[in-house]
């Protein structure tokens, strides 16, 4: 079998942490033969470490130079539909770290290119693939838990600004806790529901605690140029009736540092996720089902060899450019209906 060759684009912290390294688990399989940064020192490095033979500045001369078969797109949220568009249209696969993009028109170009080119558009949602998803979905494909019918979903943090990067530039990322982390359980939260069409969507955010210094968990933040939100919650009601309830926040006054956790209540059953645990009424008795044992995974590891597969294979991805779609409408929703302090009805 050939080997996929991929490009990576962005060598900041989640390309060097987390895609380079486990594309480099499957060198069986995967050659990366190619760097880029918007910093040629920091693309020189990275190609240094990791015995990458090319690092490039600009993109488009990666793409141009190289007949690449994949890229990762690891850059600011900003600059994501510009560049995995140049990718698809190159012929690569990509994979595009959370979110989508920043915009509904961006994240609607970027589907449109993936069918144009006829390649595979997929982003770094790996909570998708943790074991205790796998299971649940089993038990949802099943019918065990009927129709769910509401979900509540959790992203909060005590004080977990983080202290690198631009995650509190809203101009390079479009936004704080809701687009950064409350995506991963808003994303896993659809999935498990089956991704239903949106119809009404009511948000609200606040800056309350990231404008001014404090502890911080994950490093200093830079609390004087923090232009994002540090919470959001808010409320989606889909086409079918069903409801999402969503809490995002990177600095709260809770007791634990970090809740990332889904709930879901079906008409049979229902479960919170992470852990698993199971509620159902059988045989005129409540039930609350843990599993005696669950293999762990390095939910990463899982993602990169699926995605690696699905280019090999031809198969398509978990996580697809359509539902990136349905997703970037509901971000996009929640922030417009914070700013105006109505509800947001979405086509």
């Amino acid at each position: 079998m050939r080997k996929l060759k991929v490009g990576i684009i962005g060598c900041g912290g989640i390309a060097q942490n987390v895609h380079i390294p486990n594309y480099m688990k499957h060198k069986e399989h995967v050659e990366v033969l190619a760097v880029c940064d918007a910093s040629d020192g920091r693309a020189q490095n990275v190609a240094k470490q990791w015995g990458i033979p090319h690092a490039y500045t600009n993109f488009r001369e990666m793409l141009q130079h190289h007949e690449l078969d994949a890229v990762s797109v690891c850059t600011p949220n900003k600059f994501h539909a510009e560049m995995a568009i140049a990718a698809l249209q190159a012929g690569c696969h990509v994979l595009c770290e959370k979110p989508p993009a920043v915009t509904v028109a961006e994240a609607e170009a970027m589907a449109a290119a993936a069918k144009a080119a006829n390649k595979f558009l997929t982003f770094g949602f790996h909570y998708r693939h943790a074991p205790e998803v796998d299971l649940l979905k089993r038990y949802i494909d099943s019918g065990e838990f009927g129709h769910i019918y509401a979900a509540k979903s959790q992203a909060v943090r005590r004080r977990g600004i983080p202290g690198w990067g631009v995650f509190t530039n809203k101009e390079l990322q479009g936004g704080g806790a809701l687009i950064d982390i409350g995506v991963h359980m808003l994303d896993t939260t659809l999935y498990l529901m089956g991704y239903p069409q949106p119809e009404l969507v009511l948000g609200v955010t606040y800056q309350k605690l990231g404008n001014r210094d404090g502890v911080g968990l994950m490093g200093k933040w830079d609390w004087e140029n923090f232009s994002v939100e540090d919470m959001a919650r808010g409320m989606i009601v889909f086409k079918d009736g069903s409801s999402v309830t969503l809490e995002a926040a990177f600095a709260a006054n809770v007791e634990k540092d970090e809740v990332m956790q889904v709930s879901l209540m079906g008409d049979q059953g229902g479960a919170d996720v992470f852990p698993v645990k199971i509620y159902q009424e059988k045989h005129e008795a409540l039930l609350d089902t843990t599993p005696a044992y669950l293999q762990q995974n390095n939910y990463y590891e899982v993602q990169f060899k699926r995605f690696i597969d699905c280019c090999l294979q031809n198969k398509p991805p978990l996580s697809t450019a359509e539902q990136a779609v349905v997703l970037q409408k509901i971000i996009t929703a929640l922030y417009e209906s914070a700013a105006s302090g109505q509800a947001v009805r979405i086509q």
